[in-house]
């Protein structure tokens, strides 16, 4: 343990390889947080999940065709995110069918074509993360698309938060709450294939489900759970990767991990103060 110490803090990897890891993933967890408190409170919770599916299977066909993985995952989460919308809105499919019949297809299709290819182990990151791994590019991305997904989300707050409580009523009194649903998808789509970098298609839901949930065991305002799951995500992360550095284990899974130990404790503070008052 104290080797690992040493070697996390030696010039060389902080500026090489942890400083951008830190970055890219604070970046990524607030977003992942900001929009998660909207599709849990919408019940979409199970998007995330489902959109880094099909952002698995988009990863593998890109990759064995030799093109650029992100740059193909991208538009095609997005153009999977409008369908889902307009699936669950407009067709007997329910949210979750829709996402499940989706995602399961997709990851098929991913796994089926990597496998065939040969190149499972080359497309496994996808699958499992490797925030340790991204490059100084994907950082840069992550950060770019972050920032446009965080300021877009503030600059829209009070529509997204009308949409959020009562559709209908928002559309009555003027909203064009199809318009916002759709920015919404994107800004979803971009982050779930920014955070699939981070935490693989497994674990991405984690980033956009834990901390709204225990954010909501002690907050009743809106505002007071985004800026709760917002913080607890970013500490989450921190000590998440720091665990992992120490501990030698999968940082994707540490972090989640270091959420559910956070839900728990706030729904214990909750609970006593319920009880109190």
């Amino acid at each position: 343990m104290p080797e690992n110490l040493r070697i996390m803090f030696t010039p060389e990897f902080f500026r090489a390889i942890l400083l951008p890891a830190l970055i890219g993933g604070i970046a990524v967890t607030i977003c992942s947080s900001l929009l998660g408190v909207t599709l849990v409170l919408k019940r979409y919770s199970m998007i995330g999940d489902g959109l880094s599916h099909i952002g698995y299977g988009a990863l593998s066909v890109a990759a064995v065709m030799n093109l650029a993985p992100l740059k193909i995952a991208l538009p095609v989460v997005v153009a999977a995110a409008f369908i889902l919308l307009r699936l669950s809105e407009n067709s007997k499919l329910s949210g979750d069918s829709a996402i499940a019949l989706f995602s399961t297809t997709a990851l098929a299709v991913g796994i089926l074509v990597s496998s065939k290819a040969g190149l499972t182990n080359d497309v496994s990151h996808y699958m499992f993360g490797s925030i340790l791994a991204m490059s100084k590019s994907d950082v840069i991305l992550s950060v770019v698309l972050s920032v446009i997904v965080i300021l877009t989300f503030i600059l829209l707050y009070n529509r997204i938060f009308s949409v959020t409580f009562d559709e209908n009523f928002a559309r009555a009194t003027g909203v064009n709450a199809d318009l916002y649903n759709m920015v919404f998808a994107v800004l979803t789509a971009v982050t779930v294939v920014l955070g699939m970098m981070m935490m693989g298609s497994l674990l991405i839901s984690s980033l956009i489900v834990i901390p709204t949930l225990t954010a909501m065991r002690i907050c009743r305002s809106f505002r007071g759970v985004v800026l709760t799951a917002g913080t607890v995500s970013v500490v989450s992360f921190l000590a998440g990767m720091f665990i992992s550095l120490v501990m030698n284990t999968a940082p994707g899974a540490s972090i989640v991990i270091v959420n559910v130990f956070f839900f728990l404790l706030f729904s214990l503070l909750g609970r006593v103060i319920r009880h109190g008052n």
